[in-house]
């Protein structure tokens, strides 16, 4: 493949650009329009003006989890006899491991497995930490395995009619982007979800719908704007820096993602006019036609998984038609209302749109896999985006403002 050289992806982000809370007002953030190579400016509660005509609006609906817990270690008795504090350790639940499926696992009671980044390891030198909730309950981590930087862990508590969902929203913290360097605080508990997150299991959130109010979206309603959602669970992977100079070295991270049978009819019948609220309905929605080719050309239904380079491997004939009929013949064939699946999938110069014509979306990092897509979608106008944001004063990553692009080609 040829080279994408992550050098050619930079630009001038200060820290008194990165927006460290969100506006009073979320829908009133400003909203940089793009459209065949012209940029104007707005707020993002008349987006209705720019979203095409009947478009189906896609937003993702996970839910980010309290994913951090902290644990603290016995106190040490020195011997002086004064008592020295037990170091902090911290424990953050990236995604489900026994059993792999998040709505199980967070309904899980006694116990659970989950694969997570530990911090302050070094400190972890006993078999198991515990730590006490209210009325007696006590938590208590093991660690199984270590694969790199991720750990197995075992979590077991003392109270069979308790889901761990249930510990995490008494006990965790809600994860916010570590650039925004400071800690959680209680107003992000709200500002932190979108109005219509619903399916719990992120650790971050899709950004770009975190401008959405229930307002703006009774008046896309009103506007004749169909609206569907799917489900991709967001993972720390999200804020994973390409290390690598060319792109295609960098390894993208895997997520769960879930889209329903009438979200698929929806697609199928506005084909060629959807727009995709953030990068990860766009990675959802786009992962869609893979799994359906894979669906076309194989007898086997275990597949499921879209890989990060799938797209560029070979030349794909199937219109999306066809493959959205496939999953829909499958869940017909399988007795199912939803497909499960996972994907890798890394957008990026090059690639060749199936489904989604317009994308809302934040301001991203520089050298990171999101300015790749947006590139990717814009070309070498993603240059001229983000030097206007930088020079209107745009606020820029999760709790800055917006962008609305329109694909510059045809689908």
């Amino acid at each position: 493949m040829t080279p994408i050289l992550m050098s050619d992806y930079d630009y001038p982000l200060t820290d008194d650009r990165i927006a460290k809370y969100p506006l009073p007002q979320r829908d009133h953030s400003k909203l940089l329009v793009y459209d065949n190579g012209t940029i104007n400016e707005d707020q993002f509660f008349h987006i209705g003006q720019y979203i095409l005509p009947q478009s189906l609006l896609v937003y993702n609906n996970t839910r980010v989890i309290p994913a951090r817990l902290i644990f603290h270690k016995k106190p040490t008795l020195l011997p002086n006899g004064e008592s020295m504090d037990g170091a902090k350790i911290e424990i953050f639940c990236l995604e489900p491991y026994i059993p792999h499926d998040y709505a199980l696992s967070l309904a899980a009671t006694g116990n659970t497995q989950w694969k997570c980044m530990v911090g302050n390891l070094k400190k972890w030198k006993t078999d198991t930490l515990s730590t006490s909730l209210s009325n007696g309950l006590v938590l208590t981590a093991e660690r199984i395995s270590t694969n790199g930087n991720t750990h197995i862990i075992h979590f077991s508590w003392n109270d069979d009619t308790v889901t761990f969902a249930s510990i995490l929203e008494q006990l965790g913290e809600l994860p916010i982007p570590p650039y925004l360097n400071r800690p959680t605080e209680e107003s992000d508990k709200t500002t932190y979800q979108t109005v219509y997150s619903r399916i719990k299991g992120s650790v971050a959130a899709p950004t770009a719908g975190l401008h959405f109010t229930d307002t703006v979206l009774n008046g896309l309603r009103q506007q004749g704007h169909p609206i569907a959602e799917v489900t991709l669970h967001v993972g720390a992977g999200t804020f994973q820096p390409v290390k690598t100079e060319d792109a295609n070295q960098h390894t993208m991270h895997t997520e769960i993602i879930a889209v329903s049978k009438n979200t698929i009819e929806q697609l199928l019948s506005n084909l060629g006019n959807i727009t995709a609220v953030g990068t990860t309905t766009m990675r959802t929605l786009e992962s869609l036609y893979y799994i359906g080719v894979q669906l076309k050309d194989s007898s086997s239904f275990n597949i499921m998984r879209v890989s990060q380079f799938e797209p560029y491997e070979q030349h794909f004939t199937l219109t999306t038609e066809q493959a959205l009929i496939s999953i829909l013949d499958y869940l017909h064939q399988t007795n199912q209302d939803t497909l499960h699946a996972e994907t890798q999938i890394m957008i990026r110069p090059g690639y060749q749109f199936h489904l989604v014509n317009q994308l809302i979306t934040n301001f991203h990092q520089p050298h990171s896999t999101l300015l790749l897509l947006v590139s990717a979608f814009v070309g070498e106008q993603w240059r001229d985006i983000y030097n206007y944001a930088l020079a209107h004063d745009f606020r820029f990553l999760s709790y800055g403002d917006s962008s609305i692009l329109t694909l510059n080609s045809k689908l």
